[in-house]
């Protein structure tokens, strides 16, 4: 591509190189690194991090992985490179599209030094968390920023802003749920909305995750016309979390004869989270607790209507490079 070309770079959180324990090690080490992560100071945090953490999690995250590895490797990582795929091919000959993990592989400085290389003087960073988190969000973006402080021709940068209650967000997850519902063999009488939990002092330090998960969970029950249990997934540690946590909220339903449907709107592709913790994990909960009838209804990840939304997205925020001679 001549000079002066447009870049679409697609962001995912990241995932290990393998299921196996070195490398599930390798991707928590830097994972939970990050001063955006985990805000305690390095000091305290590290000895714990290097010592009980990277000893004993890695076996247990690496068994997790292995329960939803696919052929092509994790599911996140070949979720992400068939939407990088997919939305280059509706961009042909107007950007340049491709992808980057915030932890792991391929990484976003080195994903924004081929673009340039390419000639892509004007990027688009695009990360896929529709609420805003200083942990998923900002980072991504911190870690584009400091690419570009080393880079002595720095291409112009734009950043995707989150789309918590974007109709064409909404609209994507109504029609992939409202097929999910039809096929399944049940009705379900609770659809549950499970996020990606954070510490509560997150919130009260003003990190808006929390409002928008709600926004986004009362936009969908507006679309479905129906009401939306709210809950979050994935608590760490022994600071308490954003409330309700998913377990316990399976566990009630299940205790009180419920037919559940779960769905987890916060992430753009499937992955361990939503494959290991709520399609497995979560339905034994459920079922653990006495009830009956589950479902886990799949991520957007690669529907049409998912790549719609996507070119929506990413189209409106290349306006004026798009069109410029």
């Amino acid at each position: 591509m001549s000079g002066g070309g447009i870049g679409v770079l697609i962001v995912n959180l990241g995932t290990p190189d393998a299921a196996e324990t070195g490398a599930v090690r390798r991707y928590l080490a830097e994972f939970l690194s990050d001063r955006r992560v985990v805000e305690i100071p390095a000091w305290a945090w590290q000895p714990i991090l290097r010592g009980v953490i990277l000893t004993t999690r890695p076996r247990k995250s690496a068994h997790a992985y292995a329960q939803v590895w696919r052929d092509d490797g994790s599911p996140l990582a070949a979720i992400t490179r068939a939407q990088t795929a997919a939305l280059a091919e509706r961009l042909a000959g107007e950007a340049v599209v491709d992808h980057a993990m915030r932890y792991g592989q391929p990484a976003i400085g080195e994903r924004i030094e081929a673009l340039k290389a390419k000639g892509c003087e004007r990027i688009l960073l695009a990360p896929l968390y529709p609420q805003y988190c200083a942990a998923t969000t900002a980072t991504a973006n911190d870690a584009a920023f400091a690419a570009l402080a080393g880079m002595r021709w720095q291409p112009a940068l734009r950043t995707l802003p989150p789309y918590p209650d974007d109709p064409a967000y909404i609209g994507a997850l109504k029609a992939s749920i409202e097929r999910g519902l039809a096929a399944l063999d049940f009705v379900p009488d609770t659809i549950v909305a499970s996020f990606h939990g954070m510490p509560e002092r997150t919130r009260i330090l003003g990190d808006p995750y929390h409002d928008q998960c709600q926004l986004t969970a009362q936009a969908l029950g507006d679309a479905l016309g129906r009401d939306i249990v709210v809950a979050f997934q994935s608590r760490f540690g022994k600071a308490r979390w954003l409330e309700p946590a998913t377990d316990t909220t399976l566990a009630r339903l299940g205790a009180a004869g419920r037919k559940v449907a779960i769905v987890a709107p916060g992430f753009a592709a499937d992955c361990l989270e939503t494959l290991e913790e709520l399609a497995i994990r979560g339905r034994a909960t459920f079922l653990d607790a006495g009830g009956r009838d589950f479902a886990y209804l799949p991520c957007l990840n690669t529907e049409t209507i998912a790549l719609d939304m996507l070119e929506t997205l990413v189209r409106r925020e290349l306006a004026g490079w798009l069109c410029a001679p």
